[in-house]
């Protein structure tokens, strides 16, 4: 006999499905970034430090995983868009160098920690639980971007431009997962 889970407050839904996505975009960033970094034996730095950021990302898309199933929320349809644009994104910025990967960390988590503080603030009477993890994830994502920062995130070339189209994208996926 099957067992109806509750249906999820239909805003609490979009955000969980969002921020889903967020996660395994932002994993496979690194993972593209690494995929460059790697090959080198120069860049073995930042590649390490690129799988530190790239497990806590994990960490947080497996909580993420959890969460939709125990909440009965779908994922999103576009996660194999987002899985390519996002390794895309990884390999492309890491290419360009060092400190255009670092751009790309910064400008993604500049995005996603305000993203995250905003629903923190939004859920936090009807879902304390829930607004806790966002605010502890959106800790992870400061470290994450201050680390981009004191690599040189803002002498990347380019890095106006760059950084503009990066958030812009990030602002657009998270409208897209919402609906879709």
């Amino acid at each position: 006999m099957a067992h109806n889970k509750p249906r999820t407050n239909p805003r609490i839904a979009e955000m969980l499905r969002v921020d889903h996505a967020g996660e395994y975009g932002a994993v496979a960033i690194y993972r593209g970034q690494q995929a460059v970094f790697k090959a080198n034996a120069k860049t073995a730095e930042i590649a390490a430090q690129l799988g530190e950021m790239e497990s806590e990302e994990q960490k947080h898309l497996d909580a993420f995983d959890a969460l939709l199933i125990e909440r009965n929320v779908r994922p999103t349809v576009m996660t194999p868009i987002w899985n390519v644009a996002g390794y895309g994104l990884g390999v492309v910025t890491a290419l360009m160098g060092e400190k255009a990967a670092h751009a790309c960390t910064e400008a993604v988590e500049s995005v996603i920690e305000q993203h995250y503080g905003a629903q923190a603030e939004e859920i936090k009477d009807e879902d304390p639980a829930l607004a806790a993890t966002f605010a502890e994830f959106r800790e992870d994502e400061l470290h994450h971007r201050d680390t981009a920062i004191a690599g040189g995130a803002k002498e990347a070339p380019g890095y106006a431009v760059l950084s503009r189209l990066i958030t812009a994208g990030c602002h657009a996926a998270i409208k897209i997962t919402e609906k879709i």
